[in-house]
């Protein structure tokens, strides 16, 4: 494979578009083995980030709202689905 930014370094959208060509490579057939290890490896890394993104992101989201008194109130948001399977 060739020199790729460390995971921490990319955005979230290069991360999960890497991660779906990674998924795709996989899903070909047509790598050596070596390389699907790798790019397997990589990919868990991905995943790993990502989803610590979210969860990082879940807990920073919350919504503010004018409760009845006109005082502000606030209101945790819906947590991410965290399951493994990609919808395309």
């Amino acid at each position: 494979m060739a020199e790729m930014k460390k995971v921490d370094e990319l955005t979230y959208k290069e991360a999960s578009t890497e991660l779906e060509l990674i998924i795709r490579n996989l899903e070909s057939g047509d790598l050596e083995l070596e390389d699907s290890l790798a790019s397997y490896t990589r990919g868990v890394e991905l995943l790993r980030s990502l989803r610590a993104r979210l969860e990082d992101a879940e807990q920073k989201v919350s919504i503010l709202l004018k409760d009845v008194d006109g005082g502000d109130m606030l209101v945790a948001g819906e947590a991410a689905d965290t399951s493994d399977e990609l919808k395309f």
